[in-house]
């Protein structure tokens, strides 16, 4: 027998042409015609995996258009009817977010309440979406950045819990978008995009809650394929994760970090006596990764915190009280107005139309409480279930209140009276924290139906859907806006101050009348104004307060605006006029045509500070 050995590997064929040697040279560069090809082919190759989950974005999207239409297509010349006084000052907030773009973000800006200034930690000034939406406000004013993000707060909302639902928690993609749909077009999600943007920006919430059932699944020894114990790998990048997202909310909403830090212990707690071996075999991985999130973050916010809380214009404490502030036990089997079965009789059971937060009616708190018994005793469930009553409880606040009438009874919240910071939360916004636990249990309700074979097929799926319908949202009220001075639209205020310098208007903003401060919106906070809208340390002792207190001569031009009389006009209150335009650092004060009592304002104005110079429709006096 005879062997023939394998030519070697690079030996070729005699009936075999050498193939002719590479071209030598520099490589020819991609034609970028046929690399954008090939990147648009990726994409759509993407788009078409994921067609379901965009077409649930794109339905989670046009719900949010379709509830803020009325702001659409002129954002600058409407607004929201149920509280502009709060809409003003976030398009104040995103307008001086926007100067960041610039160079110019401080956390104590003196744009506003002038000498002093304004403590942006102290408000819920919305860092991170002023600056994320700097481009649109510099470029289409900050009305139009206002009415993007109260759409899309509510879409990236209910999206990032879908995922959440579907990627995770691994229920079917109807029963998610079910879920999903009540964590963010909720009562409450609603109700709190009339203005307060820091409440409705819960988009990542859900990524926080993922990062923890990251953190959770490896520090599982069981985890593993192999048993082969944690995965530490996992344990780090979660937690740096965890630190980042955390991080991150702080500058967008920290009430809404409070309530999902709150939420998840308790459901941890829950979780743990559920499912008690679990609950052993993750503790020290659990605790070791949340302690390096916590570590991290902490670094981080540690200068931004200090300043919020003992740095210039700081406050160590809240400003509302929780006696106030509390969710009406009633409200929570009433239908809120801005829901298609509610009525505008029960809007008195809240302190106003941005806090229908415990509007759930009784079908759905029922059908929750329902499926919650036939889903069993497992740990999520149980989780969601104790939490949901916990939260519930805590929004009672302090003294439980029935149908408007405070009783002697005590709430739950007492347990977090006076703890420092938690203290500060408004009971009433507790209830938030019910939506996704709620949601969560109708997705795995639906999800277990959907595999049945027998009538809970169809009847759990159409039970969920009754409950839902009367609590489903309507569009938000809106009206147009007054339109603004052509002295600040033109620009003309450049004549009168210079950029960054003190316009005085008449009168000056106030929390309850805070108008003027869409005049420097408007005009891409290039000049600060006295007094104003916000919270600064001006209550008693030093404590939390909703602006600042009048100096004379402003409340002398609010009083005549107010009532329209003729004061009489000495040398003592021209004196105090000039001391306070001093203590303003005022460049400019400005009386606009459309002012009530304009007459008199203007006289009352001459006799303070002499004749007035007419730019476009303003009466200025230049200091």
């Amino acid at each position: 027998m005879t062997s023939t050995a394998p030519p070697a590997p690079d030996a070729t064929p005699a009936t075999e042409p050498r193939p002719a040697d590479p071209p030598t040279g520099p490589a020819r560069p991609v034609r970028p015609v046929a690399a954008v090809r090939r990147r648009a082919g990726q994409v759509a190759a993407a788009a078409r995996r994921h067609r379901r989950d965009l077409l649930v974005a794109l339905a989670f999207l046009l719900a949010a258009g379709w509830l803020t239409h009325g702001l659409w297509p002129n954002p600058n010349g409407r607004m929201l009817a149920l509280n502009p006084a709060d809409q003003t000052l976030y398009e104040w907030f995103l307008a001086v977010d926007a100067r960041a773009l610039r160079g110019d973000l401080h956390l104590l800006t003196e744009l506003l309440n002038a000498p002093d200034g304004v403590n942006m930690m102290a408000n819920t000034s919305v860092i991170v979406l002023g600056v994320l939406f700097a481009p649109v406000t510099l470029l289409l004013g900050a009305p139009v950045s206002f009415a993007l993000l109260a759409g899309l707060n509510l879409a990236g909302t209910a999206l990032a819990w879908y995922l959440l639902l579907h990627r995770t928690v691994r229920v079917r993609r109807a029963a998610a978008v079910v879920g999903a749909a009540l964590c963010g077009f909720g009562p409450g999600m609603v109700s709190q995009t009339n203005s307060h943007l820091h409440m409705t920006a819960q988009w990542l919430v859900p990524v926080i809650v993922w990062l923890v059932v990251r953190l959770v699944r490896a520090a599982d020894p069981l985890g593993r394929p192999d048993g082969a114990g944690p995965d530490r790998r996992r344990v780090v990048t979660s937690a740096l994760g965890l630190a980042v997202v955390v991080t991150v909310q702080v500058f967008i909403g920290e009430e809404v970090l409070f309530l999902a830090a709150l939420t998840l212990l308790i459901m941890t707690i829950g979780y743990a006596v559920a499912d008690r071996h679990l609950a052993r075999r993750v503790l020290p991985g659990l605790a070791g990764g949340l302690l390096l999130a916590a570590g991290l973050s902490g670094l981080v916010l540690a200068y931004p915190l200090w300043f919020q809380f003992a740095g210039p214009q700081g406050v160590a404490d809240g400003m509302f009280s929780p006696h106030y502030f509390s969710a009406d036990l009633t409200s929570w089997w009433t239908l809120s107005p801005l829901s298609v079965g509610g009525s505008d009789s029960s809007a008195g059971l809240t302190s106003g139309p941005a806090e229908y937060n415990a509007f759930l009616g009784p079908a759905l708190l029922l059908v929750a409480a329902g499926c919650a018994l036939w889903l069993g005793r497992r740990p999520l469930v149980v989780a969601c279930f104790l939490a949901a009553v916990v939260m519930a409880a805590f929004s009672l606040g302090p003294e439980l209140v029935l149908a408007g009438e405070r009783s002697r009874l005590p709430g739950p919240y007492t347990l977090l009276l006076g703890l420092p910071v938690v203290d500060g939360a408004l009971p009433m916004r507790f209830a938030l924290a019910v939506l996704p636990l709620l949601g969560t249990l109708l997705a795995l309700a639906v999800h277990r139906a959907l595999g049945e074979t027998g009538p809970a097929r169809w009847v759990v799926p159409a039970v969920v859907a009754v409950a839902l319908l009367p609590v489903a949202p309507m569009p938000l009220p809106t009206a147009d806006r007054p339109p603004l001075p052509e002295f600040v639209t033109a620009g003309h205020w450049r004549q009168c101050v210079r950029p960054g310098g003190v316009l005085v208007p008449v009168p000056p903003p106030t929390p309850k009348d805070p108008w003027p401060m869409r005049w420097a919106a408007a005009a891409d906070a290039g000049f600060a104004l006295p007094e104003g809208f916000f919270i600064g340390p001006y209550g008693r002792d030093g404590t939390a307060a909703m602006g600042i207190y009048k100096r004379p001569t402003s409340a002398l031009l609010a009083d005549v605006a107010q009532r329209g009389g003729q004061p009489v006009i000495g040398e003592q209150q021209r004196r105090q006029a000039a001391a306070d335009a001093d203590y303003w650092q005022a460049s400019c004060i400005a009386l606009v045509d459309g002012t009530p009592n304009a007459p008199r304002l203007l006289a009352t104005l001459e006799q303070l500070y002499g004749p007035a110079t007419r730019i476009a429709d303003a009466w200025t006096w230049r200091l």
